[in-house]
């Protein structure tokens, strides 16, 4: 099993209330993640306790560059995200390097399994 695990703590509200329905991931992340997929929805830091809020489906995995973004991807995201502008600033934190419009992510669109 493999989890799609969220850093930030803006985003544990987010998952609980079904608000987040997708995510960015800078990079081409296909090789880790494909339509269909179960996984664990997880809240947590790198090397620390990560708590599960969920088990999902991936409903849908691409690659597009930041400028192919849709409205759909970036409410998906977050409903604070309204810009491709707001994706660059995000991600660039995030990764702690300059990204771009021109930079390639993964979009993963995912729902939640009820058990």
């Amino acid at each position: 099993m493999r989890a799609l695990n969220f850093y930030s703590s803006n985003y544990h509200g987010h998952l609980l209330c079904r608000k987040k329905t997708c995510t960015i991931r800078l990079g081409d992340k296909t090789a880790k993640y494909s339509e269909g997929d179960i996984v664990w929805v997880t809240a947590g830091n790198r090397y620390s306790p990560r708590k599960k809020v969920f088990t999902g489906v991936l409903d849908r995995v691409q690659l597009k560059t930041i400028k192919e973004l849709t409205p759909e991807d970036l409410r998906g995201e977050s409903p604070d995200i309204r810009s491709h502008r707001d994706v660059v600033d995000y991600l660039s934190e995030i990764y702690g390097r300059t990204v771009s419009e021109d930079d390639t992510v993964t979009v993963i669109y995912f729902s939640e399994i009820i058990e």
